[in-house]
């Protein structure tokens, strides 16, 4: 019996202090899989929009915020395209998403 009072007042065993490396290292890994498959990805995304957007040439076939139509003119921030016959409308650079095959728009 007084070995099982003994064994009843024995302190708690301490848990296993972490390495901190370990943690650190850890913290390493989750940043560079979030930096390749988070932000390396939309980076190369943004790359691709800014060299589409500088080699826009007139008589391009351009979605621009979900509106289809021929590039007319150009500006510096803006670019005006042609929707319909004699039907222009400006948007900003930024608004075009693809750049469409020759061809595609044979309505215009």
């Amino acid at each position: 019996m007084l070995s099982f009072i003994t064994a009843v007042a024995a302190p708690a065993a301490q848990p296993a202090a972490t390495n901190p490396m370990f943690t650190y290292g850890l913290l390493a890994v989750m940043f560079v899989v979030f930096y390749f498959l988070l932000i390396r990805p939309q980076q190369k995304r943004a790359k691709e929009q800014r060299k589409m957007i500088s080699e826009l040439a007139k008589g391009d076939e351009v979605i621009a915020a979900g509106i289809v139509g021929r590039v007319d003119d150009i500006g510096d921030h803006f670019v005006t395209l042609e929707v319909a016959d004699n039907v222009r409308i400006r948007v900003q650079k930024g608004a075009v998403t693809t750049v469409l095959p020759k061809g595609t728009l044979k309505s215009l």
